[in-house]
């Protein structure tokens, strides 16, 4: 299956997502189809902080319109921050989307987690990413950490580079989920929160949100659609 992903939010995350289905698709034996299509971070973050889905989910159809017409037959975002406008964007996206928020729910319920951390933008956080997650009860920082992941978290990926001050304040949250909250792992609500944590120790377990999502998208692109398609 031809593959079209909604990049851009942010270019680090894109290449994430890129590099990830290259090779689980080598590894299938598989040869990718993939377009890209480019939406500007700065629109999508001035949407997020004033709530305008429509406007948001607008702009996205516009670009799956784009893909379609290169002869993409499923599409998906790569930023759960861009997630906010699924909703709007599924009533009038060209093509069916593979959602992360849906796919990560099923891997939470399939590992019985159910009591689970959560960082990322304040959006994802607040409404404990968008209330997608029907098994699990989710903890997310108190103020003021959870303005400071916030602000820490788009300033990583707009630049698309950590400093070693970033990635020990998300670490220290992490762990305070953990260790002081209960929670039994920490979700990364933001697929930028790979450069972070990838290939990292933090000290707690971890669920890598656009991991689950580039797996998804490569057993799609592969030809096993089984229910990714909405």
């Amino acid at each position: 299956m031809h593959i079209g992903l909604i990049g851009g939010i942010g270019p680090a995350a894109t290449d994430y997502y890129y590099r990830g289905l290259i090779r689980a698709l080598a590894a299938r034996g598989e040869t990718l189809e993939l377009t890209i299509a480019h939406a500007d971070a700065p629109t999508l973050i001035g949407n997020l902080d004033c709530g305008d889905a429509a406007a948001q989910a607008a702009i996205f159809a516009t670009l799956i319109g784009r893909m379609k017409a290169a002869g993409a037959q499923a599409a998906a975002i790569t930023s759960i921050g861009g997630s906010f406008c699924i909703d709007d964007l599924r009533k009038i996206s060209p093509l069916p989307l593979i959602d992360i928020i849906e796919e990560v729910d099923s891997v939470l319920q399939a590992q019985n987690l159910k009591k689970v951390g959560l960082i990322g933008t304040r959006v994802v956080m607040e409404t404990r990413f968008y209330g997608g997650l029907s098994g699990a009860d989710i903890i997310v920082p108190d103020e003021p950490e959870r303005g400071q992941v916030n602000q820490n978290y788009i300033d990583m990926a707009v630049s698309g580079q950590v400093s070693e001050s970033q990635r020990a304040l998300f670490f220290a949250v992490a762990q305070r989920l953990c260790n002081d909250h209960g929670a039994e792992a920490v979700m990364l609500g933001g697929t930028d929160l790979f450069l972070a944590f990838d290939g990292q120790d933090c000290g707690v377990p971890i669920v890598d949100c656009a991991g689950i999502h580039i797996e998804a998208l490569a057993r799609a692109a592969a030809g096993d659609y089984g229910g990714l398609l909405k």
